[in-house]
Formats: C-alpha cells, structure tokens, sequence
C-alpha cells in the first residue's frame, strides 16, 4: 500500500469513526441525563407529538379531578343540609309533623307547642342559609341563583375535538326557599306555608282540627319532598366520588402510556453508556495510531 504525505486514509477513517461513536455518546448521555428516549421531536416526530398530546390531556384531566372535588364539596354541603332539614325526633320536618300530631290533642296547649315549631322553622332556615361553598347555595335562592348548575365530571378527546362530560342538576329540585317563596319550604298551600305554620290560636273546633290536618299533610308532603332531594344528591355524591377515582386512575394510565413511547431504558442506556466510552477511548487511540503513519514518512529521507 502506498503512502502519501497530502492523504492520510487510515486517519480519515479514524476520525469519521470517532465522529459516530461521539455522536452517539452525546444522545446516551441526553437520555441518561433527561431520562427520555424520544425528547424533541426530532429524536421520533410521531412519539413526540402522541406524547405531547397526552400530557395536554392529562393537564385537563388534573383540572377536571379538582374541579371533582370542588364538585364533591359543594354537593356535600347541600346534601348534609337537606338531611339536617329532614331532621328526627329532636328537630327538623321529622319533629315538626311530631308536633303537629300533637297539637291535635284536645285541650293541649297549642301556645307551647307553636315556641318549639317556631324553633324548627328558624333552625331550618337557618340551616338553608349555612349551606353555602365557595359562594353557592342551592338550598336559599336568590334572584341571582341560576336555573341549573353544572358540575364537570370528565374530559374525553377523540382526533382533535374535546369533550367536556357535565352533570347538570335543576337547582329548584333543591330550593327550601326562594326569593319568590316557590320552595319546598315556603311555597303557600292553603293559608301557609311550612315556614309560616302557626297554631297557637287553633282550638278544638272541628274546622281548626281539618286545618291541624291540612298542615300536616303538608309537613309529609315536605318531608317527602326534600328526602327525595337528598336522595338525588346523595346518588349524585356516588357519582362524583366514582368518577373521581376513575380520573385519578386515568391520569396514571395515561403517565404510563407516555413513559412507554418516550422514557429511556436506563438499565439498556447504562450498558450502552460504558460500550461508547470503550470505543471513543480506541477511537481516540487508532486516530493517534493513524496519525503517526505520516511521521514515518521523514525516516525515508534521512
């Protein structure tokens, strides 16, 4: 083989050869140091962007999983309203209709009995008021209360269309009491409404006996329609506490789906890591090798 002064061809081979193995050690050692396989997109345009996409929607899926809770929160706070209204033997419907009962006792003192329903009816109330969250009270509405309230319940995306899952709830199907007085509790039926029940000056009297009969029709009539509120919040709780925990479960199902397209095999790039910097230290030395070839060039005209 000849030997030329201008063209060194085992140092060009050396050199293209350390080129490589370098190249290839710079992208180990980003993996190793990002932990990632594929972490621009020119490192495999179609995983980055399938990647890219999930973690968009595993952003919205955090959201839709506080928003969840803020949901969980809300509803609670109107369900444990409701169930304190419908009450038991010490206060609530269940005592007021107890009352009613009573005051059809002949001779009994109406007066008294009418201090301890004023008492429900105020407690109640204020119960209503007190279920508020974060500003929302479905149980007292006002002329500002919405119609309906939408509660997020999960995110979906299919091709490049979002879809925002809601629950909707019809916030008369929970109103104790309105600003129009068309709630559960002070809708007028007859000459009062549960909020305004007043017996103290009813007697024996067959008339004011019907119109003790007539109030507690009402009170069960009342007592029937906010359990049937609470049970529908108490399946709407079920709900949202189901969904939470399916969008949790998602959230880590999607993490996994993208650390498999993109995150790096340490335990491969480790090993890898070790055979390139073995082969840069011989690439280095078959370069120096190569290189010494033209110094042996000045031997032949000495």
């Amino acid at each position: 083989m000849s030997s030329s002064l201008l063209t060194n061809s085992s140092a060009m081979t050396a050199l293209q050869t350390l080129r490589n193995v370098s190249s290839q050690l710079a992208t180990t050692q980003n993996r190793i140091s990002t932990g990632q396989r594929v972490s621009t997109a020119s490192d495999n345009a179609a995983y980055w962007s399938i990647a890219t996409s999930m973690r968009a929607d595993n952003a919205a899926l955090s959201a839709v999983s506080d928003s969840l809770g803020l949901s969980a929160a809300t509803v609670d706070t109107e369900y444990t309203a409701l169930t304190a209204v419908v009450g038991d033997t010490t206060g609530g419907l269940t005592k007021l209709q107890a009352l009613l009962v009573e005051a059809k006792t002949a001779g009994i003192d109406r007066t008294k009995i009418q201090a301890d329903i004023t008492q429900i009816q105020q407690q109640m109330k204020g119960t209503a008021n007190a279920a508020t969250f974060n500003g929302v009270n479905w149980l007292s509405a006002t002329a500002t209360t919405p119609a309906t309230f939408n509660l997020v319940s999960s995110f979906s995306r299919v091709g490049g269309t979002p879809t925002i899952g809601s629950i909707t709830l019809t916030i008369a199907n929970y109103s104790l009491y309105t600003s129009t007085q068309s709630g559960i509790l002070d809708t007028v039926s007859g000459t009062a409404s549960v909020d305004t029940i007043n017996i103290s000056a009813l007697t024996d009297s067959t008339a004011d006996q019907t119109t003790l009969d007539g109030y507690i029709t009402q009170v069960t009539a009342a007592i029937n329609s906010v359990a049937s509120a609470a049970a529908d919040l108490g399946a709407v709780k079920n709900r949202i506490s189901t969904n939470t925990d399916f969008v949790k479960t998602l959230i880590d199902s999607v993490d996994r789906g993208v650390g498999q397209l993109v995150d790096a095999d340490m335990n491969a790039e480790s090993t890898r890591l070790q055979a390139l910097q073995t082969q840069q230290q011989l690439g280095v030395q078959a370069l120096s090798i190569a290189n010494q070839n033209s110094q042996s060039i000045l031997s032949l005209f000495k």
